[in-house]
């Protein structure tokens, strides 16, 4: 019990050993204790640092010791003025970092926030993940590197183990990513909802629909993000969210072909775009997939249609009412 004071077990042995034989040599001492007399001369040392012993005036070159009512409550009152400075000290740092959050979130609610580098993106998303309370929503648009997924396990579990609802939203296409499909499964085995859909909302993160990280640059979500509190835009981004999560289809179920067209929603999609002028580079950056993926896509609707080129198969699919 005496560790905490400072004092060694074998010297507390000592110790007490000198105050029950207050006449104990060294020697004594040492056959007591069933130490060699070299250690019990090096724990007086250590005895006579804490006070604890002093040289005896009745029994020249030995020592005796300092009553517990003195030497320990000496001890004991050092170790509580170092606890009372130690705690007043913490007080003094959580008053600073109050402050400093206060000032933060201040500063956030008034301007925004920009944040650059994928550093500061990550920093805010863990303390996003550490704050939330209820839910963490998300969009993840194309590709996801594996090191940035398992970057975010240890997060997800953290916040699953609070009870934290986690919905996340994939493209299609994510499926026929290995990495991506297998980190999918995982979260939707922890509980987590998982949908997919051919296109969703740009990449973001919506947690207890408060506070939300958008990229500054949709195209590149590497050049920045965008930390958002205001009701308004979060408003209009859970709205985004909730439309595109309605019409997902959850992971592990299959995307049926339209009846009437015997088109899968990647492909009546990709027809639309294709429609709307976008070009196959363009319209793969929309899906997730490859721009030699598209053009595999669109090969098999045009022998469904019977056409020979796009612009006849753009004919006859608005024709049928596939647009």
């Amino acid at each position: 019990m005496l560790e905490v004071l400072g004092l060694t077990a074998t010297a507390a042995a000592v110790y007490q050993a000198m105050l029950d034989h207050p006449a104990y040599s060294a020697d004594d001492i040492a056959t007591h204790c069933g130490l060699t007399p070299v250690q019990v001369h090096d724990h007086l040392d250590e005895l006579s640092r804490l006070t604890l012993v002093r040289v005896s005036a009745d029994r020249p070159g030995q020592m005796r010791a300092v009553s517990p009512e003195i030497g320990l409550a000496g001890m004991l009152a050092n170790q509580e003025a170092e606890l009372a400075a130690r705690q007043a000290q913490l007080a003094a740092s959580r008053a600073a970092v109050t402050r400093m959050v206060a000032e933060r979130a201040e500063h956030r609610t008034t301007h925004g926030e920009r944040l650059l580098g994928m550093d500061a993106i990550h920093g805010r998303l863990e303390q996003m993940g550490h704050s939330a309370t209820t839910e963490v929503l998300s969009s993840q648009p194309g590709n996801q590197r594996p090191q940035d997924l398992a970057a975010s396990r240890a997060a997800d579990v953290e916040a699953l183990g609070r009870g934290i609802t986690i919905r996340t939203l994939y493209q299609d296409a994510t499926r026929n990513q290995p990495h991506v499909a297998a980190y999918a499964h995982w979260l939707l085995g922890q509980g987590s909802e998982v949908r997919t859909a051919p296109t969703i909302p740009q990449r973001l993160v919506v947690v207890d629909r408060t506070q939300a990280l958008v990229p500054i640059d949709p195209a590149d979500n590497r050049k920045g993000a965008l930390y958002v509190t205001e009701p308004g835009i979060l408003a209009a981004l859970l709205d985004f969210f909730e439309q595109a999560w309605n019409t997902a289809v959850p992971l592990g179920a299959t995307h049926p072909e339209d009846p009437q067209t015997n088109l899968t929603p990647t492909e009546r999609e990709l027809l639309r775009l294709l429609s709307a002028g976008l070009t196959d580079d363009a319209v793969g950056q929309r899906l997730g997939i490859s721009s030699r993926t598209v053009g595999r896509h669109m090969s098999s609707i045009m022998e469904r249609l019977g056409a020979s080129s796009r612009f006849e198969a753009g004919i006859k699919a608005a024709h049928r009412g596939w647009l």
